[in-house]
């Protein structure tokens, strides 16, 4: 295997291949406490909240009014604000690695007619699911380094990549896959619950900076260094390529969803890999739905992030249904289940995307790229794009468990929720195989109820059920559920309640009781209510 298969002397990313100066690397950054709780208080509250929304000057600002050179402000200086820094304090700030051994692991070079050197990557700590912090090592963005970004560029920790760590569900499982790896995030995260992971990127550069980190932090990791592909396989292709044949209890990816133009004569070279996969439309994340659960143990599970088009509706006062698509994506009996968080515009769409890689330097490039992607979405009918969550599973039985499920969940909701998809999804499976008559219920501690009325009035026009944790939905209830929801101590079973309700306000309605029941199994599945285990 040459150096370049293996990804240890990557061209234009970090050296792995001596783990004796990456040792020296590591106890240099543990010396400086280059750690989020010391940078925080470093910076100020202020500083680093501006820092994390990549706005540099306050903490710029700070290392300048120290009256001496730090260690941490040194490395804070080099790697996270892409500052130029003298070899007096970079020798200080390394005592271990050195000058020299920083720039044979491939983190700094010469600035410009000077002594002084620049970082030539973005290296900043990050809690991963390790008992320990790691640190992550990828490109420097336009915040850092003025300039379009280069188009195999390694993304570092950003809010996709986080929001998919607090999505995924985590049980315990022999193996697991990081499809799309980037710089490693969430393969560092898959290995507190994974005894083996392969990840896989279409990037050799990307590849090499996720052995870099891996490496850099393996003992957080729980990695040999001596052995690393005992623990994690990475390999170089594109989607499922790299692993054909082969089956996984857990798929995670936060694959290059972003909906590009494409344009007559463009070279794959030309594209942003990081965030473009190359086909047309949303067609790249409708590949991997039909085709992730081929990878997938029966009971296995996978998660992505995504976009997708909506298309419009023909009749242009009726809302168009976002989900038409992925539902039409589904095969077989996979269960899905969609959250959508966010719906852009076709022209929010393009300027945020042209914004993410400063396309906008050059006015006439940036208004033709603009065009083609209005072009581009106007020729398939698009209204809008939507983003989210898509959980994906193979069944290991008949029963149903959670299905399909289409959401649209645009407010605010508590992370990390992964422990609250797991919840759901067991209480689901588990509902599938019990007799739900037979449970005695409690209202869940986070939820509240609202009712609403006019003034004057009898009764209420709306009774809500809120959450306050999770997901945080919001349930309309009729006068007979929140009258079940009232009831719900403990004591009587689900039959119980229905058959008194039943008798109190049902009447003569014969639908009363199966309408009272979709209900309620509802809110349980939706953790609004709780089987009480030692009930009475």
């Amino acid at each position: 295997m040459t150096s370049t298969e293996n990804f240890s002397q990557v061209p234009d990313a970090p050296r792995s291949d001596d783990v004796r100066l990456l040792e020296q690397l590591a106890g240099d950054l543990r010396r400086a406490e280059y750690a989020h709780e010391a940078i925080t208080e470093f910076l100020g509250d202020s500083a680093h909240e501006a820092l994390m929304r990549n706005q540099l000057i306050p903490a710029l600002r700070r290392i300048a009014a120290q009256p001496e050179p730090t260690a941490l402000g040194t490395i804070l200086g080099m790697f996270m604000l892409g500052t130029d820094v003298g070899d007096d304090e970079v020798a200080a700030a390394f005592p271990a690695t050195g000058i020299e051994g920083l720039r044979a692991l491939g983190l700094i070079e010469d600035a410009d007619g000077s002594r002084n050197r620049r970082a030539r990557i973005d290296l900043r700590p990050h809690a991963s699911d390790a008992d320990a912090e790691i640190w992550v090592a990828s490109d420097l963005g336009a915040h850092q380094r003025p300039g379009v970004l280069r188009h195999d560029h390694v993304l570092g920790i950003g809010q996709a990549s986080l929001t998919l760590a607090q999505t995924t569900v985590r049980p315990q499982v022999d193996s697991a896959l990081d499809l799309g790896t980037g710089c490693g995030i969430q393969a560092f995260h898959l290995l507190s619950h994974a005894r083996r992971v392969v990840a896989t990127d279409i990037s050799v550069r990307a590849l090499g900076f996720t052995r870099f980190n891996l490496l850099l932090n393996h003992q957080a990791l729980d990695i040999d260094p001596g052995d690393l592909s005992a623990r994690v396989d990475l390999r170089l292709g594109s989607l499922l390529e790299p692993v054909a044949g082969e089956r996984f209890d857990l798929v995670v990816s936060n694959p290059p969803f972003v909906i590009t133009p494409r344009t007559a004569g463009q070279d794959d070279s030309e594209r942003f890999t990081y965030r473009d996969g190359g086909m047309p439309g949303d067609s790249l994340v409708a590949t991997l739905v039909r085709t992730l659960p081929g990878v997938l143990k029966p009971g296995g599970c996978a998660q992505m992030l995504a976009n997708w088009e909506i298309t419009a509706a023909e009749n242009p006062e009726e809302e168009p249904d976002w989900s038409a698509g992925p539902r039409s994506w589904l095969t077989g009996d996979t269960e899905a289940w969609f959250i959508q968080r966010e719906v852009v515009s076709p022209t929010g769409y393009a300027e945020t995307w042209l914004r993410d890689a400063s396309q906008g330097r050059d006015p006439e490039a940036f208004a033709a790229q603009y065009g083609a992607y209005l072009d581009d979405f106007a020729s398939r009918n698009v209204a809008a794009i939507g983003f989210g969550m898509v959980w994906l599973r193979r069944p290991a039985a008949e029963h149903p468990g959670i299905g399909r499920l289409f959401e649209s969940i645009s407010y605010p909701i508590e992370q990390p929720i992964g422990p609250y998809l797991a919840r759901d999804i067991a209480v689901a499976d588990e509902l599938d195989s019990r007799e739900a008559g037979q449970l005695h219920l409690v209202v869940a501690e986070d939820v509240t109820e609202e009712r609403h009325q006019r003034p004057g009035a009898e009764h209420p026009g709306v009774i809500l059920l809120r959450q306050g944790a999770g997901l945080r939905r919001t349930e309309i209830l009729d006068t007979a559920l929140a009258g079940f929801v009232s009831a719900c101590d403990g004591d009587l079973s689900v039959s119980s309640l229905v058959g008194a309700l039943e008798s109190l306000v049902g009447g003569d309605d014969p639908d009363f009781s199966n309408r009272l029941h979709e209900g309620v199994l509802r809110l349980i599945k939706r953790g609004f209510l709780l089987e009480m285990r030692n009930n009475r």
